[in-house]
């Protein structure tokens, strides 16, 4: 019995641990530079965030809303946009056929 009450009071304090990272956020940074007698040849900077979307959204973060691979608002936006431009580029396709059609058709003044 004794156990279970550990083991309860454990997974509460994790819990807690848990809800208090995704309330307040955890960063985590840092830098990898690999230099070869002072020159560098490789930096790679690393920083991890964990949060909740409301924490994220609340300092500014919210990339996922405009990524098409995770937002349907973002797949369709780009669809309608990409319609748009297919539209677009046919009329001025059309446009310049007759254009060249006219310009073919001028008589030319020799002098």
């Amino acid at each position: 019995m004794s156990q279970q009450i550990q083991t309860t009071g454990h997974s509460e304090g994790l819990a807690d641990i848990l809800e208090r990272i995704l309330d307040k956020g955890l960063v985590i940074a840092g830098d990898v530079t690999i230099s070869i007698a002072d020159i560098e040849l490789l930096k790679i900077k690393i920083r991890l965030l964990v949060c909740s979307v409301d924490k994220a959204k609340e300092i500014g973060i919210d990339w996922w809303q405009t990524d098409p691979a995770l937002s349907s608002k973002a797949r369709e936006l780009i669809a309608t946009e990409n319609e748009t431009l297919k539209t677009r580029i046919a009329e001025l396709e059309k446009l310049t056929a007759m254009s060249a059609i006219a310009g073919a058709a001028q008589p030319t003044t020799d002098t």
